[in-house]
Order: structure tokens, then C-alpha cells, then sequence
């Protein structure tokens, strides 16, 4: 499949969800869990955590009990929080 950010630094959605699994798999990894053990400590079925760390593949429920399970839960709610600039000359 053709990415364009091979090419130039753009961010696609291929490349924020290539980089959110590893970021996943890292900290699963770092917390010496097993896929198995992530399944049975979210709740999300461990198929369904297989299909997520090859494919991205997951629903947004179960992508949040495994942030919750990972200790990951607290950026889910930073991800929007900045506020929207309308007017770059006044930074409002």
C-alpha cells in the first residue's frame, strides 16, 4: 500500500495508528504482560487484542478499557483538552 509519509513528514492515519500500537505493545511490554494477561485485565477479548497490536483494528470501548488496563486512560482525556485557536493574531 502506498503511504505518502514515506516520502514526506506528513501524518496519515496509518502512521498515527502504526505508531498508537507500538505505543501499546510498548507498554504492555514494559508492564510484563502478556496479551492474555491484557485480556483478561480489560475485559477485552484476546482475539480482539491480537487483531489491535497486527492490525489496529478495535472498537473505541475496547481500545479504552485497554488504555485503562495499561495506565493509559489519563491521555485519552488530554487528547482534546488543548483549545481551539480561531484567530491565529490573537491566539483566541
Amino acid at each position: 500500500m502506498f503511504d505518502i509519509s514515506d516520502f514526506v513528514g506528513v501524518e496519515t492515519i496509518q502512521v498515527v495508528k502504526h505508531n498508537l500500537i507500538n505505543i501499546f505493545k510498548l507498554r504492555r511490554k514494559e508492564s510484563r504482560m502478556t496479551q492474555r494477561l491484557l485480556s483478561q485485565m480489560s475485559g477485552v477479548s484476546y482475539a480482539s487484542v491480537r487483531r489491535f497490536e497486527t492490525s489496529g483494528d478495535i472498537s473505541f470501548a475496547s481500545l479504552l478499557k485497554l488504555s485503562e488496563a495499561l495506565g493509559l486512560l489519563l491521555e485519552f482525556n488530554q487528547l482534546f483538552s488543548r483549545p481551539i485557536i480561531k484567530d491565529i493574531r490573537r491566539g483566541k
